[in-house]
């Protein structure tokens, strides 16, 4: 079988469809291996993502010709968003129902935790831009274009990554961007992954306890359903389907170079739909089972599209000082805003934890925690601080861009 006039052939879309599922199962076996408790879980798609970039991309861009043209990066990008979409929206349906009781609750802890997250990783990468220009005597502009670039590779935040493009001077500078965001991005995820699975073991927690402190903090908001509405399918495919459409509408809008993007757009409008349950008579909330599907299906697709063009990036731009500034750009907003949230904020461990992966932008650690704390109302204090950390990343990233310019 052919399609468009024969120029794509069934047989290239099925090679692609076969390396996303090969990625996949090896990825959810390296997954299940556990040492001491921790385990990489779903970001073990990652991990086998990231070697297939490194090892097998050009072997899957010799596949995928349109006309002579390879689309592969075209390709894993639509994989990516897709699972984005999906991860996204179903995180947002989840939290919805209790998400406004707790932000009202803890509204100025959110806020601040956040902008402390963001604001210790700018203060990072300032150090890192100093330090690297005046040891290694590189050229200002292009050290801050690569360690900006670092920043948002190591919060995983794709908008600071376009705002830092859009901000630098000329193709060569956003280039240089665009190769920090992929040398980082491999710690950027499994950091954050590791951290929320290591704090609890570390800490000797005991995760019935956090629980219930979680469950006080953020009680479970009474069902506003009736059993009576009237559904547009047994599984709630359509309510997912117009949240999703609505939600990219919404994060295609710019107001200068910021928009809350494809992630935030899902996140807010499934937040809202989630919140109110039903319109009327008519139900606008997916089942439970269809969302927990599509959550992790969503987060593998996510991790394994944005997983095999880091690897290849990874690979051709890799050095050893840029590597160790991401892991220093992880490390110490994570580690500030952990000891802010427990000491001054007095947060419980869970929405911490859970602060501390919407403070990081990072969509692979909240995946996880959910499977570490055993609850989905840790997406509550996710998205809650995920859009102070969404708006301030991009600020920061610009400012350094215009400081050290």
């Amino acid at each position: 079988m052919v399609l468009f006039g024969g120029i794509l052939s069934i047989t290239t879309v099925t090679f692609l469809v076969f390396c996303v599922f090969l990625i996949a199962g090896l990825g959810y076996l390296l997954g299940r291996i556990t040492v001491n408790g921790i385990s990489l879980g779903t970001a073990g798609v990652f991990i086998v993502a990231l070697l297939f970039g490194a090892f097998i991309y050009h072997l899957l861009e010799g596949q995928l010709l349109v006309a002579g043209k390879s689309y592969v990066s075209s390709a894993l990008k639509i994989v990516e968003n897709m699972g984005l979409i999906l991860f996204v929206t179903s995180v947002g349906f989840i939290a919805g129902p209790s998400f406004f009781g707790d932000l009202r609750k803890n509204f100025h802890s959110y806020i601040l935790l956040g902008l402390v997250i963001i604001i210790a990783g700018g203060l990072a990468c300032a150090g890192c831009i100093v330090f690297d220009s005046r040891v290694y005597d590189r050229n200002i502009q292009e050290v801050s274009a690569m360690l900006v670039g670092l920043l948002s590779g190591s919060l995983t935040s794709t908008p600071a990554f376009s705002a830092a493009k859009a901000t630098v001077a000329g193709e060569e500078l956003e280039a240089i961007v665009a190769v920090g965001h992929g040398i980082a991005y491999l710690f950027g995820v499994v950091g954050v992954v590791l951290f929320v699975q290591l704090v609890p073991k570390l800490t000797k927690a005991d995760m019935d306890k956090e629980r219930a402190k979680l469950s006080q903090s953020a009680p479970e908001a009474p069902s506003k359903l009736t059993g009576s509405e009237m559904e547009f399918d047994p599984f709630g495919f359509c309510s997912f389907s117009i949240a999703a459409v609505l939600g990219v509408i919404l994060g295609s809008f710019k107001i200068g170079n910021f928009s809350l993007t494809t992630t935030g757009g899902c996140l807010i409008l499934s937040l809202v739909l989630g919140h109110f349950q039903r319109f009327g008579k008519v139900r606008i909330m997916p089942h439970e089972s269809t969302l927990k599907v599509f959550r992790e299906l969503g987060l593998m697709l996510f991790l394994i599209g944005a997983g095999v063009a880091g690897g290849a990036s990874f690979v051709r731009y890799f050095e050893w000082v840029y590597f160790i500034y991401g892991i220093i750009m992880t490390l110490v907003p994570m580690i500030i805003g952990y000891i802010f949230a427990k000491f001054v904020l007095k947060l419980n461990l869970l929405n911490n934890l859970g602060s501390i992966c919407g403070g990081m932008t990072s969509t692979p650690a909240l995946g996880t925690l959910i499977s570490t704390a055993g609850t989905e109302k840790v997406a509550g204090a996710y998205a809650s601080t995920y859009p102070i950390a969404l708006v301030a990343v991009v600020i920061v990233s610009q400012l350094l861009i215009i400081i050290f310019r």
